[in-house]
């Protein structure tokens, strides 16, 4: 998404009763947390289940939910696992069609995953689920066992291995429409270190953390995060990472498709837009801690397309961006 376009994501959360509670809260804080940051609230969900109506996790919280759209107009599709591949709540071939042939992209987590797979009857290999049920699926199935990333992508359908892994996916879907500088803010705020990619292995198989899989761009990010108050020079970066300048330009395009500098300022912009929003530090004083000592109001307008004082003025009057509530059971 470009700087300054108000796009509004629609996101569709598919819950059956059982459904796993972590899923549920990484998705919805991921979103809330980037609304939160971002100077135009990019997101809106709904929670959905086959009937509507309420449905409840096995730690014992429930959640209101509508009844899925006949014909869905939701830009992505979150489908969530609830601990039992065989639940029959989770065989929702037509429902995932439902969305595919809309164009709208699936994502299915963890036994969502595994009843898909199992569903399809075999080529188990192309996709993912969480390697407790990789292993069911090879031992009563017979099939090949599913892939050991944290997520494989088969066109509109992501198949993923659920669980905590769940922030890394819809970390990497904020990335995608927002920035890479966005989506570090949100990662960071949640203290959560590495932003791991799709073909990072799932824990048990001993993968190194990362937060690109570059281990150059990756410090460079780590300096970046120390010093945003004081920006430091590319040049000097760069002398410390002992490479190129064009060699890390060319990491950034790879990797995150931007520039050092655009990733920085970025970044920077990022945290600004935390202190506007969620402290009273002027707007002067937001622009010093955030590296800009002059002209950061012009700078945050042309990039956000609105200006800080406005922001906040907006923010104050109780404009939320379409935040929902989630109804816990009594």
């Amino acid at each position: 998404m470009e700087p300054g376009q108000n796009k509004v994501w629609s996101i569709d959360i598919i819950v059956t009763e059982g459904f796993v509670l972590i899923e549920m809260s990484a998705i919805l804080e991921v979103l809330r947390i980037a609304n939160r940051v971002l100077a135009q609230p990019p997101f809106k969900w709904t929670v959905r289940s086959l009937q509507g109506g309420r449905a409840g996790c096995r730690a014992g919280l429930s959640v209101d939910t509508e009844p899925f759209a006949v014909k869905p107009d939701a830009d992505f599709a979150f489908f969530l696992g609830n601990s039992d591949p065989d639940h029959p709540g989770l065989s929702l071939g037509r429902v995932i069609s439902s969305y595919t042939s809309r164009g709208i992209k699936v994502y299915l987590l963890a036994e969502a995953a595994a009843r898909y797979i199992r569903d399809q009857g075999g080529a188990a290999g192309r996709f993912t689920t969480h390697w407790e049920n990789s292993a069911l699926l090879r031992e009563r199935m017979g099939l090949h066992d599913a892939s050991h990333a944290l997520a494989s992508e088969d066109g509109p359908i992501v198949t993923c291995a659920g669980m905590g892994a769940t922030i890394d996916v819809i970390l990497d879907l904020v990335g995608r429409l927002t920035s890479a500088a966005a989506q570090m803010t949100v990662s960071n705020i949640m203290l959560h270190e590495q932003v791991r990619d799709f073909a990072s292995l799932q824990p048990f198989a001993g993968a190194k953390p990362t937060i690109t899989g570059d281990s150059d761009l990756d410090h460079c990010i780590r300096i970046m995060q120390h010093n945003i108050e004081e920006p430091v020079p590319i040049s000097d970066i760069v002398d410390e990472l002992g490479i190129s300048t064009r060699s890390l330009e060319r990491k950034f395009k790879t990797f995150l498709g931007t520039t050092p500098n655009g990733f920085y300022r970025e970044m920077r912009l990022s945290k600004a837009n935390n202190l506007l929003l969620n402290t009273t530090m002027s707007v002067r004083e937001i622009g010093l801690a955030c590296g800009f000592p002059n002209g950061f109001s012009s700078l945050y307008k042309s990039f956000f397309g609105i200006t800080p004082f406005a922001l906040r003025k907006r923010r104050r009057l109780g404009e939320t961006g379409g935040e929902n509530i989630l109804k816990a059971g009594e």
